[in-house]
């Protein structure tokens, strides 16, 4: 029998070949969720109370602040996260006393929302953590080398006040051009973040050590310079 602890994905004990059923698993027979839908009269009820009973209220905050983009009262926050508005005002004010959250006087009282460089920063995280970054770094510049191609310009903003009128699907164009260029930017800065982390991880070899520390050795026994 293994060691290996069990996954916290799944159960601890799994059944015997003899306590399995020898009759096929249905879809009736799988239920994905924890909350019976019998006691909600809608879908956005049901999706509410589920989401409730998998999170804590931190988290739900979290996630909604993390979306929030332009400022809100803490009693919107706490209506989305489906908390107390005391308790959302107490997260929101942790979350901007460590830097995660801004927050904005006003004449109707303090409004909160994502810091945006903090969310970048997440962003690039996340983003250097990725096995295929240097993928999607090749994908985002040929997809950017296409419109440049297609347009014979070197960015979306050259086509703009070019003097050619553009249509519906050209204007989309450029929207997507813009979000590569801004997408590319991100994923070099991940680049550069992994590259510096995989060189500060760099153990010096212990031959290399041994050097050093001989060097330091006989450095440190020499007599001081008159």
């Amino acid at each position: 029998m293994s060691d290996t602890p069990s996954s916290s994905d799944g159960p601890d004990e799994f059944p015997t070949e003899e306590e399995l059923s020898e009759d096929p698993v249905t879809v009736d027979d799988i239920d994905p969720f924890n909350t019976a839908d019998d006691d909600f009269e809608s879908i956005d009820d049901f999706a509410a109370a589920e989401w409730k009973s998998e999170t804590t209220t931190d988290e739900r905050i979290r996630t909604v602040i993390d979306r929030t983009t332009t400022p809100k009262s803490a009693s919107d926050i706490a209506e989305t996260a489906l908390v107390s508005e005391t308790k959302a005002r107490t997260t929101l004010n942790k979350l901007a006393d460590e830097g995660i959250v801004k927050t904005q006087q006003t004449d109707s009282g303090k409004l909160y929302t994502r810091d945006p460089e903090w969310h970048l920063l997440k962003q690039i995280r996340q983003l250097a953590s990725s096995e295929t970054l240097v993928d999607q770094i090749q994908r985002v510049k040929q997809e950017i080398a296409g419109y440049k191609d297609k347009y014979d310009a070197t960015d979306p903003e050259e086509l703009l006040v070019s003097d050619k009128e553009l249509d519906q699907n050209e204007l989309s164009d450029v929207s997507h051009w813009r979000t590569a260029e801004r997408e590319l930017s991100h994923l070099r800065a991940a680049y550069r973040l992994k590259e510096a982390k995989d060189q500060a991880s760099i153990v010096t070899d212990p031959a290399d050590k041994q050097t050093e520390k001989q060097a330091t050795n006989s450095t440190g026994n020499r007599s001081p310079r008159q």
